[in-house]
């Protein structure tokens, strides 16, 4: 029976598919002995790596790219996200399927640090560094086919069933020892200095394809690369090889011939010896030729096989770079490289070459290596820093933004995230100008003319009664949540429709903003401008030019502080009254700015280009300040209990020991309020009753978690609840607000 026959009868449906049965089908003439490797794999290593410099630079350029990118630890919180992703990441990337991946990812995984696997990959052996190790990972299997990782445990203790050190075996001293038809991979051989047998368990064997089926098991060594393109290796070598010789002038580079007779053999030599002394070396370059005889010169140089030969060694180099998957204008070819062929090439490289080559290895470490860690953990390339690749992304979520004609369901479908199939707010079109709801009236049908009718003010009205960071679509809360640091959205109910506001709930916005949706000049916690930004700068420039000229003076002195109120109040009303903004104002920064300038002129002048506004703002003293004067300074509060102070100091050092990546809990207002607790800042009366409201809100909090009893810091409840002060604080805090 042939090995067809064999196939035919293993999956047919009167046959029962079995480990045993598929091993008699396909290992019938197996027994316990070496398995051949047909692969000649040193052939390839000499043949190419150690004497070919086409070879060397494509596996040294996969190298430099693939060691940029990390490998990270993550734990798994959905399997079935996992799933998704994976399959996203097995082929071909491009930037937008990389952009899905990406946002699966942050559902499926959730990355870890200082764990035994972080140890054991940044120094996998005494002898090697990562990126040390994993070039000759990568570089065995695309020279052999074959990539040997072997591993060693401890004999005793606790850990040992976990890996201590990784070492990669040189493929070409590998051989696979068959166990018969029932263990075919029973253990492996290497043979260096001589034979060292490895038990299969300990050895993570990653093999590119190989279709060689013989019935002996050849076909469980990886085919090497350089197999398919053994030719164009073949042909590069001897090319060079003709090359190196002809420019070393192993061969005549031509003859002379007497038109007059015969030479004999003493005017010969005269006559070699004359030509050799006078017109030889690069001093005589471009003499005159004069000799006592008609003569005339055949020349040795190349032939038109020669020049062939050259054509055929610059077409085994983009055979070669073909095989790899290497663009070949990244090997210095300047024929014809542009700025934009440079950057599609490197695109290319990662795209067909590097991230496949890492997804293989990432996949086969996640079967061997990580069981022996925690069935949670999972082991993956961090591609996110990959700039070719980036480069696309904004345009991809510009386009999906502008398509209207896809419902928020739709679009949140099309880059992969859950779908709420029941909510008709996430079922209707939008209009992109007003962002309202098309309703089935306002649909031209195609056999009638209809005009559309959009109050636009009715939008409006709903952002001036809700205050700003009011939306009518999921994308744009989402959008603005991102800027202030809080995860998901919240929605409101109103007479005019759904809207939908940044972080999950009401309270946390407030938490974040110091605001509610009252009013614009309703007291608020300023938010920092991002340190560093072109706004900070400005802002200060505004401050520094303004007190060089009035700063001597208490009622017109500038603070940054100050300047940034005004700044954020500018940002508040333009997006309250968008209808009140000049047609000229292009951007909220810009009127922010407007404003800006507007205050800093009627603190220096003492009065108003036009239209009053934040007049408390200004010093004690300035005519236009809305301050009292003579105002009794406000009752601060620095008696809270030392408890309160404790587990403020105790969340901070959580997060300093295990990083931000796993003490997660808390947003930027509960750090800052854990710095203020540690370090017994005093306290406004205000800060007193929101710290009293947050305690009040997030009682359940007080206790840990069940699920993190032994890890307390990954408990986000539980550590928010305590930058707040904790059980410490609630008594203290609700007497002072409800007795002040």
């Amino acid at each position: 029976m042939g090995l067809l026959d064999r196939f035919g009868k293993l999956l047919s449906k009167n046959f029962q598919q079995t480990n045993t049965q598929f091993n008699r089908a396909i290992y019938n003439y197996l027994g316990q002995s070496v398995i051949f490797n047909p692969e000649n794999d040193d052939t390839y290593i000499n043949k190419g790596y150690r004497f070919n410099s086409t070879v060397y630079s494509i596996i040294n350029l996969i190298n430099k790219a693939a060691c940029t990118i990390p490998l990270n630890v993550y734990e798994i919180k959905n399997e079935n996200e996992l799933k998704r992703y994976k399959s996203l990441t097995y082929g071909y990337q491009t930037s937008a399927s990389l952009q899905k991946a990406q946002m699966i990812q942050k559902h499926a995984l959730t990355e870890l640090a200082h764990t035994d696997i972080h140890e054991l990959l940044e120094r996998p052996n005494p002898a090697q560094s990562y990126s040390a190790w994993i070039q000759e990972v990568i570089s065995f299997g695309k020279l052999t086919g074959n990539r040997y990782i072997y591993g060693i445990k401890p004999d005793t203790g606790p850990n040992q069933s976990k890996f201590k050190e990784l070492y990669v075996l040189p493929s070409q001293n590998v051989e696979i020892n068959s166990g018969g038809i029932f263990d075919p991979i029973k253990s492996y051989t290497l043979d260096y200095n001589g034979q060292y047998h490895i038990e299969a368990a300990d050895v993570c064997h990653i093999k590119d394809f190989n279709p060689y089926y013989d019935g002996t098991g050849s076909h469980l060594y990886g085919m090497s690369p350089l197999k398919a393109g053994l030719r164009a290796l073949d042909t590069n070598n001897e090319a060079v090889t003709t090359g190196a010789k002809y420019l070393q002038n192993q061969t005549a580079r031509g003859v002379l011939m007497s038109e007059e007779g015969d030479l004999n053999e003493v005017q010969a030599q005269q006559l070699k010896e004359k030509f050799r002394n006078t017109y030889a070396g690069s001093k005589n370059a471009g003499d005159i030729v004069i000799t006592p005889k008609k003569l005339s010169w055949i020349n040795f140089g190349m032939s038109a096989s020669d020049l062939s030969l050259i054509e055929q060694y610059n077409a085994s180099i983009k055979d070669l770079c073909n095989i790899y998957s290497v663009p070949v204008t990244l090997l210095n070819n300047t024929e014809s490289s542009t700025y934009n062929n440079v950057v599609e090439a490197k695109k290319s490289l990662y795209q067909n070459c590097i991230m496949p080559e890492l997804n293989k290895i990432r996949d086969e470490l996640n079967r061997w290596l990580i069981p022996a860690y925690g069935d949670k953990l999972y082991l993956d390339f961090d591609y996110t820093n990959i700039s070719e690749l980036q480069e696309e992304m904004d345009k991809v979520v510009d386009q999906m933004s502008k398509s209207w004609w896809l419902t928020p369901n739709e679009k949140r479908q099309a880059m992969s995230y859950s779908v709420d199939a029941d909510n008709e707010v996430l079922n209707n079109y939008y209009m992109p100008m007003n962002l309202m709801p098309l309703e089935e009236d306002m649909i031209v049908n195609e056999n009638e003319e209809k005009s559309v009718d959009i109050d636009y003010n009715k939008f409006y009205k709903i952002k001036n009664e809700i205050r700003q960071d009011v939306f009518t679509t999921e994308e744009e809360a989402q959008k603005r949540a991102n800027d202030l640091g809080c995860s998901g959205i919240h929605s409101h109910n109103t007479e005019d429709g759904m809207i939908y506001m940044p972080c999950k709930t009401h309270e946390e916005y407030i938490e974040i903003t110091g605001e509610d949706v009252k009013g614009e000049n309703d007291e608020m916690e300023i938010k920092p401008v991002k340190p560093g930004s072109a706004v900070e700068r400005g802002l200060k420039n505004k401050v520094s030019e303004h007190n060089e000229k009035y700063g001597d003076n208490p009622t017109k002195k500038a603070t940054y502080s100050m300047v940034q109120s005004v700044f954020n109040r500018g940002i508040g009303a333009y997006r309250n009254n968008p209808s009140s903004v000049r047609p000229s104002v292009t951007s909220e920064d810009q009127w922010a700015y407007a404003r800006v300038n507007s205050f800093l002129y009627a603190l220096r002048t003492g009065k108003y280009r036009g239209g009053k506004h934040d007049g408390d703002l200004f010093p004690s003293g300035h005519p236009l300040s809305s301050k009292k004067k003579n105002l009794i300074t406000k009752q601060t509060y620095n008696n809270y209990p030392q408890g309160a102070s404790n587990n403020a100091k105790r969340m901070l050092g959580w997060r300093e020991k295990y990083g931000r990546d796993v003490v997660k809990g808390g947003t930027s207002v509960g750090w800052q309020r854990a710095n203020q607790l540690a370090n017994r800042e005093n306290l406004s009366l205000s800060t007193v009753k929101r710290i009293h409201s947050f305690l009040s809100r997030h009682k359940e909090n007080a206790k840990i978690n069940p699920d993190f009893k032994g890890e307390p810091w990954r408990d986000r409840g539980y550590v928010a609840y305590n930058l707040w002060g904790g059980k410490s604080m609630v008594s203290w805090a609700k007497r002072i607000s409800e007795n002040e």
